[in-house]
Formats: C-alpha cells, sequence, structure tokens
C-alpha cells in the first residue's frame, strides 16, 4: 500500500473506532498502527529528513513570488527597479572589470544606460525594436542593454564565438535594426558584413583593431559622451511581462534559437539565486561567464541591478587567475560551470587556495566525482548547484548541499511546485503514455524527461518560448499532468530518489558538450559537408577522457572529391577550425595520429 493509501486507511480506522467509543487515545494509536503497518512508514521517513528543507524552499518560493506580485501590480520594469537601487547606493561599487580594473559604481552606471537610452532615442527607436549585442564581457556590456531596455528597445544578446553563418543567421533571425559591436570583434563583423541588410545601422564600441572602423559604421563612444545622462522624461509604459531581450540558446536541435526574456523572468531568476543561497547586499560576487548566456547576465548580473551587490566580471576564465582575483576584490561567491572546477583542481595549490573569503559557488555542471575534493581543497562551505535552461519553467536548485545533485521537488508537497519527471521512450524521446493519454510518472530511481506545467498568468510557470512559433510549439506538449493541460519539454533526462533529490543523467537532442557549450552537431555538419563534398556527413559526441566533456566525431557516406583524396580530410579538418565557432574543440588529427587536448589557460565558459 502506498503512503497516500495508507493515509486514507488510517483516517478510516481512526473514525470507527471513535464511532465504537473507543478513547481517542487508542484510536490514534490503531490508526497509526495501520498507517504505519500499509508502508506509511516510508512517507513519515521522507517527511522527517526533508521537512526542513522543504520548509525552507517554500519560504523562498513565496518570498520570490510576493516580490513578483508587488513589481507586476507596481507595473515596474529591470531598469525602474535598478534606479531604486542606484538612488540608494549611489556610490557603491556595481560592476568591476578585473582584466581592466575598471570600476563603475551604481551612479555611474545608471548615468551610462541613461546616456544609451536617450542616444537611441534621438536615433528614432522606438519601443519593440531590437538591437543586437555582440561584445565581449565589460561593464559597457550591462549598461547597452540595461540603457536599451530603458527606451523600451529589446536587445538580442549574441554568442561571441558565432562566425560567417552562424553569426549572420541568429543576426538576421533577430529582426534587429542595429548591431552593436566590439572592436574586438570587427573581423567577425567583416565576414558577414556582405550578408547584412544594408537598412542595418552599425556601431562599434571600445578599443579599434587593426581593421578600423568599417564601411557604414559609426563610433558609439564619442556619440554616448554627448548624449545626455538625465533620465528619460517619458519612460515606455512597459511591465514585468514584456520582452527584455533574447538570449540564443544552444539548443538541442539545429542552429541557435532565440529565447524570449521578459523582465519576470530576468527578476524571477536572479531572486531564487538570491534567496536560495542567502546572499546579502554586502556579498561581492565573482563573475567569469559569459553576459551573452544567462547564467553570466542573470544570476550574476542580476545581484547586481536588483540587490545591490558588488559583481566583478571577468571576460574570459583564467585557472590562474582565479583565487588571486577572489582575493584581491574580496570576492564571497563565486559562478561556476563544472568545466571551471575541473579546471581549478588541475592548477598546482596556491597562496591564494587559503586566502579567499568565497564561502559560496553557484553554478551547474560540478561532477559529483569531483565535488567533495572541490569543497575539502579550496574551503568553500556550500555548493549552489542549480539545473535550468533560459526559457524554461522547471528551474531547481540544490539548497542543502547534497553531494551530486542539481536540485530537488518535494515529496510532501509535490503540488506546490508542479515539475514532474515522466517517462520516454530514450531513442526517440517520444513521451510515453497511459490508457488515458497521460504522461506516465516515474517513480523514484527511474529516469525521465524533466516537465513543467505551463501557466501563463504565473510568472513561476509561464513559458515564453521563442522568436520562432515553430520552435516554441516543439518545445510544448499537452495532456500531461491532466487531460487538456500544456507542460514545457525540458529536453533533459534526470533521475529522483526517494527523497525527492534530482541528479541530471542526460541531455537529448543532437549536441556535444564542450568547454561550458552545448554545440550543434547541425552545425558541424553543415560545415563537413560544404568542405569535403559528401552527399552526408554524420557528427555526434564522444566522451574524451580527462576533459569534463565531450568532443565530436565526425562521419561520412559518399565518395571525397576526386582531386585531392589524400588531403582530403585534414584540410576539412583545418576548414574546420577556420569556418566553425571558436568554441569548438580542435579538429582531430589524421587517422594514426593522436592528438593531446590540453586544458585553456584562458577559457571561454557559458
Amino acid at each position: 500500500m502506498r503512503a497516500p493509501g495508507a493515509g486514507s486507511a488510517s483516517v478510516v480506522s481512526l473514525v470507527l473506532l471513535w464511532l465504537l467509543g473507543l478513547p481517542w487515545s487508542w484510536s490514534a494509536a490503531a490508526a497509526l498502527g495501520v498507517y504505519v503497518g500499509g508502508g506509511g512508514w516510508r512517507f513519515l521517513r521522507i517527511v522527517c529528513k526533508t521537512a526542513r528543507r522543504d520548509l525552507f524552499a517554500l519560504l523562498v518560493l513565496i518570498r520570490v513570488r510576493l516580490e513578483l506580485r508587488h513589481h507586476q501590480r507596481a507595473r515596474h520594469t529591470i531598469p525602474r527597479i535598478f534606479q531604486v537601487v542606484a538612488q540608494q547606493q549611489p556610490d557603491r561599487l556595481a560592476l568591476v572589470d578585473a582584466g581592466s580594473d575598471v570600476c563603475w559604481t551604481f551612479a555611474q552606471l545608471d548615468a551610462y544606460s541613461n546616456a544609451v537610452a536617450n542616444l537611441f532615442c534621438q536615433l528614432g527607436f522606438t519601443p519593440g525594436d531590437v538591437v543586437a549585442i555582440f561584445l565581449e564581457g565589460r561593464p559597457e556590456f550591462v549598461g547597452l542593454w540595461l540603457g536599451l531596455a530603458k527606451v523600451g528597445v529589446e536587445a538580442a544578446l549574441l554568442n561571441v564565438n558565432l562566425r560567417r553563418e552562424p553569426l549572420a543567421f541568429c543576426l538576421g533571425t533577430s529582426g534587429a535594426k542595429a548591431l552593436i559591436f566590439g572592436g574586438e570583434l570587427t573581423a567577425a563583423v567583416a565576414e558577414v558584413s556582405g550578408q547584412l541588410g544594408k537598412s542595418l545601422l552599425k556601431f562599434c564600441s571600445g578599443e579599434l583593431g587593426p581593421e578600423g572602423i568599417l564601411p557604414d559604421t559609426q563610433f558609439l563612444d564619442p556619440l554616448l559622451k554627448e548624449a545626455s545622462t538625465a533620465p528619460l522624461a517619458q519612460p515606455p509604459d512597459k511591465g514585468m511581462d514584456d520582452r527584455l531581450f533574447y538570449i540564443y540558446t544552444s539548443g538541442t536541435t539545429g542552429l541557435p534559437k532565440a529565447a524570449i526574456v521578459v523582465h519576470s523572468r530576468y527578476y524571477r531568476i536572479a531572486a531564487f539565486g538570491h534567496h536560495a543561497y542567502s546572499m546579502q547586499v554586502a556579498d561581492v560576487l565573482y563573475d567569469c561567464l559569459p553576459l551573452y548566456h544567462t547564467a553570466g547576465n542573470i544570476m550574476g548580473v542580476g545581484q547586481c541591478l536588483i540587490y545591490g551587490l558588488t559583481v566583478v566580471l571577468r571576460k574570459k576564465f583564467s585557472a590562474s587567475r582565479f583565487w588571486d582575483d577572489c582575493v584581491k576584490y574580496n570576492c564571497t561567491v563565486v559562478q561556476y560551470i563544472g568545466e571551471i572546477c575541473r579546471y581549478l583542481l588541475k592548477q598546482p595549490v596556491r597562496e591564494a587556495e587559503g586566502r579567499h573569503r568565497v564561502r559560496l559557488a553557484v553554478g551547474n555542471g560540478l561532477r559529483p566525482a569531483i565535488w567533495e575534493e572541490f569543497t575539502e581543497r579550496f574551503g568553500v562551505r556550500q555548493i549552489g548547484e542549480f539545473y535550468g535552461a533560459t526559457e524554461c519553467n522547471c528551474s531547481i536548485a540544490n539548497m542543502d548541499g547534497k553531494v551530486g545533485s542539481c536540485g530537488f521537488n518535494s515529496r510532501i508537497l509535490p503540488h506546490v511546485y508542479p515539475i514532474r519527471l515522466v517517462k520516454v521512450n530514450e531513442d526517440t524521446m517520444e513521451l510515453l503514455r497511459d490508457a488515458q493519454g497521460l504522461c506516465i510518472p516515474c517513480q523514484a530511481g527511474e529516469p525521465g524527461l524533466l516537465v513543467g506545467q505551463i501557466n501563463q498568468q504565473d510568472p513561476l510557470r509561464r513559458f515564453d518560448g521563442y522568436i520562432s512559433e515553430s520552435a516554441t510549439s516543439k518545445k510544448i506538449a499537452h495532456s500531461v499532468f491532466r487531460k487538456g493541460d500544456s507542460a514545457y519539454i525540458s529536453g533533459d533526462v534526470l533521475v529522483m530518489d526517494e527523497l525527492g533529490y534530482m541528479y541530471f543523467r542526460d541531455r537529448s537532442g543532437d549536441t556535444f558538450r564542450w568547454r561550458g557549450e552545448n554545440v550543434s552537431t547541425t552545425e558541424v555538419e553543415g560545415v563537413l559537408s560544404r568542405l569535403l563534398g559528401q552527399t552526408d556527413v554524420a557528427v555526434y559526441g564522444v566522451a574524451v577522457p580527462g576533459s569534463g566533456g565531450q568532443s565530436r566525431h565526425g562521419g561520412h557516406r559518399g565518395p571525397p572529391r576526386p582531386a585531392e583524396p589524400q588531403c582530403a580530410v585534414p584540410r576539412a579538418a583545418e576548414g574546420a577550425r577556420t569556418l566553425c565557432p571558436a568554441h569548438l574543440p580542435p579538429p582531430p588529427a589524421p587517422s594514426g595520429h593522436h592528438r593531446h587536448l590540453q586544458d585553456p589557460e584562458d577559457s571561454t565558459t557559458a
């Protein structure tokens, strides 16, 4: 008998014994005996072991919900919330660039973003327009999208590793009227300039490279110096459910998809991280993750914009500088992806490891095999491992340090946060259904696809999808929890134990993991097919020992081009190095040779 059935039987027993005139104490004892004998002892064990965890999570959930409700009713937006924070502590450090040691106070960040807002308003941009940002991580990146949001203009945040066709594709699908790019990325923009529409305005920011200013490009920095730093006289009529910006997800199929981030989603992600891990305004957060992804720009920078923390930015992770930076800037919270932890453990012991003040590491992908080694060597008291995707409505978090777990869902009150693991055909990832046509929930220990019930009126459960409506529809399943409902399909297989802790198992779809990026096999196949002239090319991920990720392996069918049969593959490998995004692993050596993959000293991470 399951715990709910045992509970029902015990209640019936209690009522019957009371009707027979037996004392309440006898009746209660008998009912408890029926409950325990029917298997209810397992549920009691779960309650005893998880009640404290679940109560804390419930309080976090309530707090985030109340904050969101307040901001929704007041018609606040992320820029408005930030302006209040900036007015409260104008002279406090907001953003620090560890690479250049440039420091911005909250007043300076507010003034810079106001200049952006006023400039683009004067240029004729209106709410709903889109501007693409192609810039490495530095304070200006934050000031640019924040300033655009003050006008109601939506930023499309482009991955700085994109080149050629993928870059042109992302720019084209964004519908951007303008592109702001860093001087360091001038060459990448020049490669696709012929594919960009003539109506696209181009602005360059930062130090110029040897290429100088591209034709039809304006230098943004002097324009911003001349713009007014006063707040807009008439802010746009926007609310928490309106679009803030777009983040390109690596996706599980095909080229990147532009995920829609509304103001409430930005707030929700940052707020859950803040309260789940008890961050305080006195904390200093170290963020070496890309700002074009959710972890770096929302979970990290969001602590600055919404809660007033100082955030230290480094555009690329450096294993040798990591702890020195933490000591120099008195960091108390760091962000990670699993690869970062592995790279740090491979470093020789440094003096700074024992002098830092870091108490919390927040991120995802920390492998169970190195979890305790990381905490013991570096003295980090708490690991805040979480699971989530930019667009998902079923994020979970490990709030109590359970080794290896990426989060949990309550076994006591599972419907408070309506997510579920459901059975799938692991070969086809097709949802399996029962006789009533509903998805089949997994039992403890059974792998299943994580899904989250959709409610568009609830900011914690809404799914905003992508710019592409067809891509959005592919992520929605119907009749999952009950007839006629809708649920978001995560594409990830997890396993839940008896206490409700969840463990990441696999990501479905055509991707492989490399240096923190989910890389599309479809994208690589397209490059190799063009280079080799093959009719069919297949690329798939394979484990690379000691790498903490996957590399890609390619196979082809059909004769190579007759001109150079012996050198076709090596030449294709070199071509792939040029044409594929910069985050791809190095091409394999020709057959019969072995290439040892070295960990990078400086690595862009996701």
